[in-house]
């Protein structure tokens, strides 16, 4: 960061007072510009004993397969934005989401908040975001072909939740470099 988003002016990195890291302030009008990590929101669609995924249409990891997920937008709950996401990148709508998953990836500065639920309906389909949009069966998942480590994780617990017929909230860490749980299978 070079200049205040408020002012125009130049900032400097150093500690306010009363802070224990270095901050971006402006050497102006004294604003200080504090950068926090980003939220991403996305949803685990299901409907009886499937999985909605998506093909991505965009960068990154075009071609490969997500769940539907993206950006925390301002103004909106992180449910909302899920929701969201989830009509954008699958035209599916969601009944009875429920907290699921929540990964911190330090290294990227990012968190990613999942919901579960189950598809309102079979009226889904690709959207601009998304090449193809599947309902996958367990043993169906292409699973060299997912796109994140968080979706794959997430998809491994769904699948033992399931048949636990138990989904607590689960917390992970994703930290570089990460090795896919099925590498050596």
């Amino acid at each position: 960061m070079n200049f205040c988003t408020e002012c125009g002016s130049a900032v400097i990195k150093s500690i306010p007072e009363g802070d224990n890291r270095p901050r971006y302030i402006c050497s102006n009008c004294n604003v200080i510009h504090y950068q926090n990590p980003k939220t991403v929101v996305g949803v685990l669609p299901t409907y009886k004993e499937q999985v909605l995924l998506c093909k991505r249409a965009i960068q990154p990891r075009r071609g490969f397969w997500t769940l539907p997920a993206g950006f925390h937008e301002l103004g909106e709950s992180t449910l909302e934005g899920a929701l969201r996401e989830c009509k954008e990148e699958t035209n599916a709508e969601i009944i009875e989401p429920t907290l699921y998953a929540i990964f911190d990836i330090p290294q990227i500065s990012q968190v990613y908040v999942f919901f579960r639920g189950e598809i309102k309906s079979k009226n889904f389909g690709p959207t601009e975001e998304s090449l193809e949009v599947q309902l996958f069966n367990e043993e169906e998942i292409p699973w060299h072909e997912i796109a994140f480590p968080m979706v794959e994780v997430t998809l491994d617990r769904y699948f033992l939740d399931r048949y636990k017929n138990a989904f607590p909230v689960f917390r992970e860490e994703i930290r570089r470099p990460w090795k896919s749980r099925r590498s050596t299978q």
